[in-house]
């Protein structure tokens, strides 16, 4: 059995959870706090395409559910599928939005901490887009 190293990272929104989840759960919403997803998104079928400074990769959303399940899976350019597993919970009249990060075999110290910082910027802009 393979288990990876994971970080949940995690965002206190003074919305409601319904509210967040409403705005997060649209694809198109991504790229205004989501720097991962570059430039913005292309809808092909049932993925969608980011243009990110790296290469365009492909991105899977789970569908809309009362759940706060906002689950995505992104393709890089070389095939690998990344899980990114976040979810939208109620904390009184707010919310708790969290993404759990895996740690990809053969990431270094250095990287998998870069990309924890790099997370936790995307969710506090979130937070300011959604606060504001």
């Amino acid at each position: 059995m393979t288990l990876f190293e994971t970080r949940p990272i995690t965002v206190s929104i003074a919305r409601p959870a319904d509210q967040v989840y409403a705005f997060t759960h649209q694809p198109e919403s991504f790229p205004k706090w989501a720097a991962g997803l570059g430039a913005g998104l292309t809808r092909d079928g049932d993925r969608w395409i980011a243009h990110g400074p790296d290469g365009d990769v492909h991105v899977r959303f789970s569908p809309q559910n009362p759940y706060g399940v906002l689950d995505h899976w992104v393709t890089l350019p070389d095939g690998t599928e990344l899980s990114m597993p976040l979810r939208v919970v109620a904390n009184g009249d707010g919310a708790e939005v969290t993404l759990t990060l895996f740690r990809a075999p053969g990431m270094d110290d250095a990287t998998f901490e870069r990309d924890q910082g790099l997370v936790a910027k995307d969710l506090a802009k979130l937070k300011a887009l959604l606060e504001s």
